[in-house]
């Protein structure tokens, strides 16, 4: 393997210039650069995963898989192979902007596997359509309902800190709004992630877990779910299912 000082670093502009910048059946903009380990058709399959609603919102980004996409003071640079020191460097994405377009730069070579990099891709994708969109008000009725339930659990750690917020108890009858709308916006763009994660390969929810907070009960999971699966009909060729239990 190259050594990092025999690799160059590329800038985010020379990079999106250099790749070859292509258009999924959903419309989403996606391109591969430099030993990301995995093939177009891979690539594709994870992108097409993407309802086309979805992206029809996401008009105005790109995605790029590259093998380490590196912050350098302000500036992004890339590296088009992997090193162990440059991977200490690199971050799992960074967002460019370009005029009126956002490139996505993710670090594909810091993912571990297909499960890695799909769900970092699709969570950046949940990520920027609550950004462009918001979250649907139906979706908001059923997590406020589920939290004002006690409703086990949460889908992330930034979710069950800021439901944490929006709940205390200390504040009495007084809502804290922006904790509220910070937790509607992490539950919906966790929600809309593992759907299209589910849509793209079989997992177990408990693979989702990253940090040390309770995962949202299954039950209320599967009815988040159903409900985003209901508002973004899956592709062509994509599937929807949820199960309780792993056929032996």
């Amino acid at each position: 393997m190259a050594g990092a000082a025999q690799i160059p670093l590329l800038s985010a502009a020379r990079v999106a210039q250099e790749a070859q910048v292509r258009q999924a059946e959903n419309g989403l903009c996606w391109a591969s650069f430099g030993e990301v380990h995995l093939g177009a058709e891979e690539l594709e399959q994870i992108v097409q995963a993407v309802p086309a609603v979805v992206a029809g919102a996401l008009r105005q980004r790109a995605y790029y898989f590259v093998p380490l996409a590196i912050g350098e003071n302000e500036d992004t640079v890339v590296a088009p192979d992997y090193t162990v020191d440059l991977g200490d460097r690199a971050t799992c994405h960074r967002n460019v902007r370009f005029g009126a377009a956002d490139a996505i730069f993710i670090s594909a070579r810091l993912m571990q596997d297909r499960f890695a990099l799909a769900f970092e891709f699709l969570i950046n994708v949940g990520h920027h359509f609550v950004d462009a969109v918001g979250v649907p008000q139906s979706f908001a009725d059923l997590v406020g309902s589920q939290a004002s339930s006690d409703v086990r659990g949460e889908t992330s750690h930034d979710a069950w800190e800021s439901r944490r917020r929006a709940q205390d108890p200390s504040r009495g009858n007084t809502v804290d709004e922006k904790a509220r709308s910070s937790y509607y916006e992490s539950a919906f763009s966790d929600a809309l992630a593992i759907y299209m994660l589910s849509l793209t390969l079989d997992f177990d929810y408990a693979d989702l877990r990253e940090r040390e907070y309770p995962l949202l009960a299954a039950p209320a999971l599967a009815e988040r779910l159903r409900h985003v699966a209901e508002l973004f009909p899956a592709n062509s060729g994509y599937e929807f299912e949820i199960r309780y239990r792993r056929r032996g």
